[in-house]
C-alpha cells in the first residue's frame, strides 16, 4: 500500500490540522452539524503512515457528511491526556459534542470505510435524497414551528405513505403529536419506529422531547421553585426541578443555564442528573438551534477543564 505522509493532509473544511488551542472550534462545536473524526497521530509512528491516507479517502468520499481532524500528540498533549490516549494511531469520533465512537491502531481501508459511512449515517447523511419530499418535510417543519401542529401532522403521515422509513418525518409526526399535548398517540408512534430508523438522530429526538414532556407533567410552580432556591443555593433538588418546570413553560435557555449551574456546583449529584438532563435537551431540540450549540459548548468545556 502507498503511504504517505500524514502532514500532508488536503487542506479545506473535510480535512484539517488540529491543535489543543482550536480543538473546541475544530471538534466539539463542528460536532453538532456534522460527525467529527480525529486521528491522533505523530511523524514517527509507521501505522499511522498506512491509516492516514486510508482515512482521508474514505472521508473524501463521504462527500461533506464527515469531517477529519488530524492531531499531532508529539504538539498537542492536552485533549490526548484528557481522552486517555495511550498508544497511536487512535481514532475517535465526536457527534454532537460528545464521543461516540473510536479505534485504536490500524484498520483495512475497507473497515475504515465501514467506520465512515456509519458516521455519516448518524448525522443524517442519507437523508433527504429525494428534492419532492425534501421539499415536502420542510413544509411540515414551517407549519409545526407556526404552531399549526395538526397541519404538520397531516403532511408527515403524508410524507411516511411515500417513504415509510423516511427518519425526518418520522421524528417530525412524533413532535407534531407532542405539541399537540397528545402524548399517549406520540408515544405509540415511537414504539412502532421501523428498526432501519429506530436510533436515528430524528427519531432519538422526537424521544427526547416525549420524555421532557413527560417529566414536565410533573414539573412545579415556576415562581415557588424560584423562592426555594433563594433561600438555599445549595438545594440542588430544588435547582433540578427549577430546569424541569422553566423548561416546561418554554424557558429552554433558562433551564439549561440552571442545569448548567447545578452541573458546576455538583456533576455527579444525583447519578449526574444535571448532565443527563442536559443532553436530554439538547437531543430534542435542532443540531444547529443556537440554545443547543452554546449550551453543549459550555458543557463540554466543564467536561475538558
Amino acid at each position: 500500500m502507498l503511504e504517505l505522509d500524514p502532514k500532508a493532509a488536503p487542506k479545506g473544511d473535510l480535512i484539517i490540522d488540529g491543535t489543543d488551542a482550536t480543538f473546541m472550534d475544530d471538534v466539539i462545536e463542528a460536532s453538532m452539524t456534522v460527525p467529527v473524526i480525529v486521528d491522533f497521530w505523530a511523524t514517527w509512528c509507521g501505522p499511522c503512515r498506512t491509516l492516514g491516507p486510508a482515512l482521508e479517502a474514505a472521508v473524501t468520499k463521504a462527500k461533506g457528511a464527515v469531517r477529519l481532524v488530524k492531531i499531532d500528540v508529539d504538539a498537542n498533549q492536552t485533549y490526548a491526556g484528557q481522552l486517555r490516549v495511550q498508544s497511536i494511531p487512535t481514532v475517535y469520533a465526536f457527534w454532537q459534542g460528545k464521543p461516540v465512537d473510536g479505534f485504536q491502531g490500524a484498520l483495512p481501508p475497507s473497515q475504515v470505510d465501514q467506520f465512515v459511512a456509519k458516521l455519516a449515517g448518524m448525522g443524517g447523511g442519507a437523508i433527504g435524497e429525494d428534492d419532492d419530499l425534501s421539499a415536502a418535510i420542510e413544509a411540515a417543519e414551517q407549519m409545526l414551528e407556526e404552531g399549526a401542529a395538526a397541519d404538520a401532522a397531516e403532511t408527515f403521515a403524508a410524507i411516511l405513505q411515500e417513504e415509510p422509513v423516511n427518519a425526518a418525518a418520522y421524528g417530525g409526526l412524533v413532535r407534531s403529536y407532542l405539541a399537540m399535548k397528545e402524548l399517549e398517540q406520540a408515544e405509540a408512534i415511537l414504539n412502532g419506529a421501523p428498526a432501519e430508523i429506530a436510533t436515528s438522530a430524528e427519531v432519538e429526538a422526537a424521544r427526547a422531547a416525549l420524555a421532557l414532556a413527560r417529566k414536565a407533567e410533573k414539573a412545579g410552580p415556576v415562581d415557588a421553585l424560584r423562592a426555594k432556591l433563594a433561600a438555599d443555593p445549595t438545594d440542588h433538588q430544588a435547582r433540578f426541578d427549577l430546569a424541569t418546570a422553566l423548561h416546561a413553560s418554554g424557558k429552554v435557555e433558562e433551564a439549561v443555564n440552571e442545569l448548567l449551574d447545578l452541573f458546576r456546583r455538583d456533576r455527579e449529584w444525583n447519578d449526574g442528573a444535571a448532565k443527563a438532563q442536559l443532553f436530554e435537551i439538547f437531543n430534542a431540540l435542532k443540531a444547529t438551534d443556537p440554545i443547543a450549540l452554546n449550551g453543549r459548548r459550555k458543557l463540554s468545556s466543564m467536561i475538558f477543564a
